[in-house]
C-alpha cells in the first residue's frame, strides 16, 4: 500500500497519533506488515516513532495535550501546563505536566518533553474533557490543577509560584479536592494561599 493511499485511511479516521495495533486496524493487514511497513516510513520521516509500539505523523501532529493524553494513559494534563492555561500563572510552560495512577515518567517527543507525576488513586479525578482542533482532551478542572500543584509543593518536589493567582476558582470544590489527598500540610497550605489571596 502506497503512503498517499495510507493517509487517506488516517485523514478518514483523524487518526494522526496511534499504536501499531491501532494503525493495523485502519490499514488492514497482518500485525507484523503493519510493524515493518511503520519502520519504513519512519525511516523516510513519514512518521515518527514516540516510544515502541507508538507513531505519530508529524505533517499532522495532534495537539500537544492530546498526545500528552496518549502517550501515557490513564492521565490528564495538570499542574504548571494546566495553570498556565487557567491564566492562574503569567508564565508560558513549555513541558506538558500531567498527573498519572501510574509510575513517574518523562518523554521527549519531537523535542518536547512531557512529564507524568504519579498522584495517589483516591485523588485521581477532578479532570473534564475538552475540545481542541476536533480533539478531546483530558484536563484538570482549575480547582483539581491547583490541588494537585500544591500537593506537590508540600512534597517538595516543586516550588510555589510566588505569581498564583486563583480568584476565580470554587473554593468549596478546591477545598474538596485537596481533602481527597489526606495531607495534613496540604490543607493548612491551601487554607494559607486562600486567606493571601482573599487580602489582594
Amino acid at each position: 500500500m502506497r503512503w498517499i493511499e495510507i493517509m487517506e485511511k488516517l485523514e478518514k479516521k483523524k487518526c494522526f497519533f496511534f499504536s501499531v495495533d491501532e494503525f493495523r486496524a485502519i490499514v488492514g493487514g497482518r500485525k507484523l506488515t503493519a510493524k515493518r511497513l511503520l519502520q519504513r516510513y519512519a525511516k523516510r520521516g513519514l512518521v515518527a516513532r514516540v516510544k515502541k509500539g507508538q507513531y505519530l505523523v508529524p505533517a499532522k501532529k495532534p495537539p500537544d495535550m492530546f498526545i500528552a493524553n496518549k502517550l501515557y494513559s490513564p492521565s490528564y494534563v495538570s499542574f504548571s501546563y494546566a495553570l498556565s492555561y487557567y491564566h492562574m500563572i503569567p508564565e508560558v510552560v513549555y513541558t506538558i505536566t500531567s498527573a498519572t495512577a501510574m509510575p513517574t515518567r518523562e518523554f521527549d517527543v519531537l523535542g518536547r518533553l512531557f512529564s507524568y507525576s504519579k498522584i495517589k488513586a483516591n485523588a485521581y479525578t477532578g479532570y473534564t474533557p475538552v475540545k481542541i482542533d476536533n480533539y478531546t482532551i483530558l484536563i484538570a478542572t482549575p480547582e483539581k490543577a491547583l490541588a494537585d500543584y500544591l500537593y506537590f509543593i508540600v512534597l517538595k518536589k516543586r516550588t510555589l509560584n510566588e505569581r498564583l493567582e486563583f480568584m476565580n476558582i470554587k473554593i468549596s470544590r478546591f477545598l474538596k479536592y485537596i481533602r481527597l489527598f489526606e495531607n495534613d500540610k496540604l490543607t493548612g497550605l491551601a487554607k494559607e494561599l486562600i486567606c493571601s489571596q482573599k487580602k489582594k
